[in-house]
């Protein structure tokens, strides 16, 4: 099994950290659903590999996610399943962040795999059609999530997600997002998106094939995306997923970094596994 190695852009801000040179960036909050569907070999996700070309996690797998739109905490869509207030205490924040969170959850998972967490009330589902122009207007933010939900007449469906954990960007990284993951089962007669414009490549993979991937150098992932799908590995069906994750605690993980001499040591406090070192001469 490959170990995590190093970034080569992270020994250089970790001892601009550990030295003051280095003022840490405001974690933007963020959203990232894993797509779940089943399989012949058990629940298969839908990840993304993201283009080189962008400018945070170029070439690697990721879920469907994205920052949280402004306008989200202001205007609440039109609703169903658990309420906000009820999402804010399961996500720990305040209810207008809660909102935006779930919001985001359910634009992005929309944006970029084409599937649409909604329907025309609390017990439907909306029927598969082309939102190729919808999808374009809530991309380009000509078009908020309320006005996209309202305008067609559709109620965004919380109950279709589930809470499964809550991962906090380094604080010598660059850009750094608090990112709340969430998973959900794909709704029967949709169908995710086969060409993403963020991704160059999309694909329906077993959890434990994707950490197998992962550890054999073929897959590359940040660590909130292999040990979710980790963690993923232990369910037998997309629906134990979503049951599964209402015993979980949705607290911040936050990786640090530790500076002793010329070593380097990063660490995800109770993921072990993930833990990175290295000497690197200043």
């Amino acid at each position: 099994m490959n170990m995590p190695e190093m970034p080569p852009s992270w020994p250089a801000r970790i001892r601009a950290l550990a030295t003051g040179e280095l003022t840490p960036a405001a974690p933007r909050p963020a959203a990232t659903v894993v797509l779940l569907r089943d399989g012949a070999a058990g629940p298969e996700a839908y990840l993304l590999r993201r283009r080189t070309t962008m400018a945070f996690a170029g070439g690697m797998y990721a879920y469907p996610g994205g920052g949280v739109d402004p306008r989200d905490r202001e205007v609440r869509p039109p609703w169903a399943g658990p309420t906000t207030e009820e999402w804010a205490e399961r996500l720990g924040v305040d209810e207008p962040t809660a909102c935006a969170v779930v919001c985001a959850a359910v634009r992005e998972t929309f944006e970029e795999a084409g599937v649409l967490l909604a329907g025309p009330d609390d017990r439907t589902l909306v029927e598969p059609g082309d939102w190729a122009a919808e999808r374009d207007a809530l991309e380009s933010h000509e078009l908020s999530l309320a006005e996209f939900l309202t305008r067609h007449r559709l109620v965004l469906r919380s109950d279709l997600l589930a809470a499964w954990a809550r991962w906090v960007t380094p604080e010598f990284e660059e850009r750094r997002f608090d990112t709340w993951f969430f998973v959900a089962a794909l709704p029967a007669g949709q169908a995710a998106a086969d060409t993403v414009g963020e991704a160059d490549r999309v694909a329906w993979m077993t959890p434990a094939d994707a950490v197998a991937g992962f550890h054999e150098g073929r897959l590359g992932m940040m660590p909130p995306t292999v040990t979710v799908l980790r963690e993923l590995s232990q369910v037998r069906a997309a629906s134990d997923a979503l049951a599964a994750a209402a015993d979980r605690k949705v607290t911040p993980v936050l990786g640090r970094a530790e500076v002793l001499g010329d070593r380097m040591t990063v660490r995800w406090p109770g993921y072990d596994e993930l833990t990175v070192d290295g000497v690197f001469p200043a």
